[in-house]
């Protein structure tokens, strides 16, 4: 599913039209967003829990030369589903 099947599917279960069901996706991934970007997580208990990790710098390879590179240290962003999530997907249908 992408952005515009998922502001459809919102706006059904919800009854909000499109409109404001794509204000209230973008207000949510730009707080996501900013909060990821100031070092915070944010939770939601049992669905799960966004949060972004410290990757160290490393060495690496690249692959159309074979030359050594250096790969700078980065910030990425990160998704751990929780229970009932997982337990959720994981159920047959």
């Amino acid at each position: 599913m992408n952005k515009p099947g998922l502001i459809n599917a919102i706006a059904k279960k919800t009854g909000l039209k499109k409109k404001s069901a794509t204000m209230m996706l973008d207000s949510f991934t730009e707080v996501v967003t900013t909060t990821l970007k100031k070092g915070d997580k944010v939770a939601l208990i049992g669905f799960g829990t966004f949060g972004a990790r410290k990757r160290s710098a490393r060495n690496g390879v690249n692959p159309r030369t074979r030359k050594k590179i250096k790969i700078a240290a980065k910030t990425v962003p990160f998704f751990k589903p929780g229970k009932k999530l997982k337990d959720s997907v994981a159920k047959k249908r």
